[in-house]
């Protein structure tokens, strides 16, 4: 078993209290909330106005046939839309925050999942006072939901993007930042990950779902491409389907570089928390398809096959994203 790590130092962070919502937070001026109501069926969510509200736990939205599991009876979501990308990293640092404090004064651990895309620079300001001195970083365990099968210091490693934008720059300890071992084949780096998270259930590290029985992560920060794609699972891929693996690979990725190792649905559908970045007009389609209620349908993309057993689930977005939802 091999792990790869970045290198760090320490700090941290008095505890918040125990709860079982995630700890609640401001939203900024310039940012609105919207209620995504539970049915028989998604309805339309509706624009509320909200420049000073905290951000309440909603309902989660009901799941058809089509879906690949149901949500769990725990399972809330909450769709966020600012004005301005800078409110967007604001709130993003704080929900993090909350959650490492939390977690690390209920389990003494903290997991987090990183992706790649943009998402590392909408997570800057945890780099910056007053993150950088009152987070718990020893707590910290970083993860990554997919990585390209490169050395890690090409260009397109995920890890790369993540050390030079975020984690070269706070104080995480150096064999708590998990790596893919890029010396071993896409198959090889797979299982060799796989293996790894198996010894953190069994020191303690990784909590494991009662609902499922595959790992339970704190937290996954995800991205979304503009195809609906979220980790290295792409629309039309027989490895959406995969559910008895936590880390499969790819050979054949429609976007480049080809070959990949990524977690599974079902470890990203057992986390406890999860934020969907998402900014930009060029994933407005695929955010309407996600959030829409429009009729079943069997050709379901990638991130609509992200469904929280017992979570939270957050979508993190601007007016862009949503335009083509909001016109709906």
């Amino acid at each position: 078993m091999s792990v790869s790590v970045s290198a760090a130092a320490f700090s941290s962070h008095p505890p918040l209290s125990r709860r079982r919502s995630p700890p609640a937070s401001r939203l900024p001026p310039n940012s609105h909330r919207i209620q995504l109501h539970s049915g028989p069926k998604p309805r339309r969510p509706r624009l509320l106005s909200s420049a000073r509200a905290p951000i309440l736990p909603t309902a989660a939205m009901a799941t058809d046939s089509a879906a690949p599991a149901a949500s769990g009876a725990g399972s809330k979501r909450n769709l966020l839309i600012f004005d301005a990308e800078e409110d967007l990293a604001v709130s993003l640092a704080k929900y993090t925050a909350d959650l490492s404090a939390k977690f690390a004064a209920e389990r003494g651990a903290f997991t987090v999942v990183l992706s790649g895309g943009s998402l590392i620079e909408a997570l800057r300001n945890l780099a910056e006072p007053p993150y950088l001195e009152t987070v718990d970083w020893s707590k910290w365990h970083v993860f990554w939901v997919d990585e390209r099968v490169v050395p890690k210091d090409h260009e397109d490693s995920n890890y790369k993007l993540a050390l030079d934008g975020l984690l070269a720059k706070v104080p995480i300890p150096p064999g708590q930042v998990y790596a893919i071992n890029d010396a071993l084949s896409a198959e090889g780096a797979a299982d060799d990950y796989e293996t790894v998270l198996k010894q953190l259930v069994k020191n303690g590290v990784l909590a494991m779902s009662t609902a499922t029985g595959f790992p339970r992560f704190d937290v996954m920060l995800l991205g979304m491409g503009p195809d609906g794609h979220i980790a290295s699972l792409f629309p039309g891929h027989p490895l959406v389907k995969e559910n008895q693996k936590w880390v499969t690979h790819i050979k054949d990725s429609p976007k480049p570089p080809p070959e990949r190792i990524t977690f599974t649905f079902p470890v990203i559908n057992s986390s406890a928390y999860v934020a969907m970045v998402v900014t930009g007009a060029g994933k407005a389609g695929a955010v309407q398809k996600a959030l829409s209620d429009k009729q079943a349908s069997s050709d379901l993309l990638p991130v609509e096959m992200a469904i929280l057993q017992d979570g939270e689930f957050t979508w993190f977005t601007d007016k862009e994203a949503v335009s083509m939802l909001q016109n709906k």
